[in-house]
């Protein structure tokens, strides 16, 4: 084999591994970002969301939401349950008042975990349908295996993770 050919069979191997190289940074930068801009329609096609609560929290941007009817709905979650973590048992009535999570002395229920931030997320009631918020947490509110982003319906015994605490909305 000549040298120009083994040369050019050398680069051309190289230039194969920068491409794989390429593409699996940028399959790894889709998967990172797939969760971020489809949490929102994950969470608001589970059974028994109405097509109105779908149309108002997908049409806010930011903090600002619609809070027309704070009335919960009949069969609806009345109590908040952690499943698993520090405080597994624990339940947490749900009036209409928002529910605060983090390790901050002030919020509602108080976790006591190194990956949740001071004031990590709030639950709050909207046309009759408990959203979740993240409050720009260092590590994130998660539904199911979904990260959220923005504010999101929880179904009904949908498990909720923050930090290594799951909780669960029942009735």
């Amino acid at each position: 084999m000549s040298e120009l050919a083994l040369t050019l069979l050398r680069f051309g191997f190289l230039a194969l591994l920068w491409i794989f190289v390429i593409f699996t940074v940028i399959v790894l930068r889709r998967d990172l970002r797939a969760p971020r801009d489809s949490s929102v329609a994950k969470a608001l096609t589970a059974p028994g969301v109405p097509p109105a609560q779908v149309s108002a929290v997908i049409g806010t941007e930011g903090r600002s939401w619609r809070r027309s009817n704070r009335k919960v709905a009949k069969g609806q979650a009345t109590k908040l349950v952690v499943v698993e973590g520090e405080l597994a048992g624990t339940v947490v009535p749900l009036d209409q008042a928002p529910v605060t999570i983090g390790r901050a002395a002030d919020a509602t229920l108080v976790l006591e975990d190194d990956y949740v931030s001071s004031r990590h997320t709030r639950l709050f009631l909207s046309d009759g349908h408990w959203l979740v918020e993240d409050l720009d947490s260092t590590n994130g509110t998660w539904i199911g295996k979904t990260r959220i982003t923005t504010a999101t319906v929880v179904p009904l015994g949908e498990q909720l993770r923050i930090g290594r605490t799951i909780i669960e909305l029942r009735k």
